[in-house]
């Protein structure tokens, strides 16, 4: 199985502290693999060790088998990572249409394609094919400030998955959704990895939310690994219970 993803002893050190203390995992390709923990644990401090917003104390990320360790943001959007935040990225002022458009230009669009190109550059179809598949047809022209905030949950993860991104980390998805946007979240990330093989890292505090989308689960505490493996082993995991779980 191709390994799209590869995490080694990354550290990460504020001072004194350790906020990541020699974390190594891995994702396959296909794989959705859910990184929880407690507050503090440093899941946020590691993914942006990943993402270029931080650079580790040490270790090394590779992306299949290249390492790209201290890489910034931009240059990682162009190697096909994509992530979302905490906080929703989403242009209230644009429709959804634009605002998709916009996010597939982080990817394929060069300056001078945007100079010279057309003014969507040529992204319109592709936009048109995520609000289908995330379901916000009915919402195409409405601007993204006027949604809801599970609609634009929806539509932050649509823009993620843009332009197709070799890998996706999803940052806390399940954050502030209401029960029933909830379950059309998940099962439209089912249905993208399904359907169009997408590779996806999704960090949750949401633990069902978690255990019944992802195919294989690390769990962190104190900056480093404490278990990982299916949901189901993670779940019963005396360790986890502990740390997490039990809390």
């Amino acid at each position: 199985m191709t390994r799209v993803l590869d995490v080694t002893g990354i550290k990460k050190h504020f001072g004194g502290v350790k906020a990541v203390d020699g974390v190594s995992f891995h994702v396959d390709e296909g794989e959705i693999l859910g990184l929880i923990g407690p507050n503090g644990c440093g899941k946020s401090t590691l993914f942006n060790c990943i993402l270029g917003q931080l650079t580790p104390s040490e270790g090394e990320v590779r992306l299949d088998g290249k390492p790209i360790t201290g890489l910034y943001p931009s240059q990682l959007n162009r190697l096909g990572v994509s992530r979302t935040f905490q906080l929703l990225q989403v242009f209230p002022n644009l429709s959804v249409r634009e605002n998709l458009i916009l996010a597939g230009q982080e990817h394929k669009g060069t300056m001078l394609k945007r100079l010279f190109g057309p003014r969507d550059a040529g992204l319109t179809a592709e936009a048109d094919r995520m609000i289908a598949f995330f379901k916000l047809d009915h919402l195409a022209e409405q601007k993204a400030g006027g949604l809801s905030y599970g609609q634009q949950k929806l539509l932050d993860a649509a823009m993620a998955f843009m332009a197709g991104p070799r890998l996706v980390l999803l940052d806390e998805p399940a954050g502030g959704v209401n029960l029933t946007m909830l379950e059309n979240l998940k099962e439209r990330l089912r249905a993208i990895n399904r359907e169009l093989g997408a590779t996806f890292v999704v960090i949750e505090h949401n633990m069902d939310f978690v255990m019944s989308l992802c195919s294989r689960v690390v769990v962190m505490a104190e900056g480093k690994v404490l278990a990982q493996g299916a949901p189901a082993a993670v779940r019963a995991n005396p360790d986890v219970i502990e740390a997490y779980l039990g809390h």
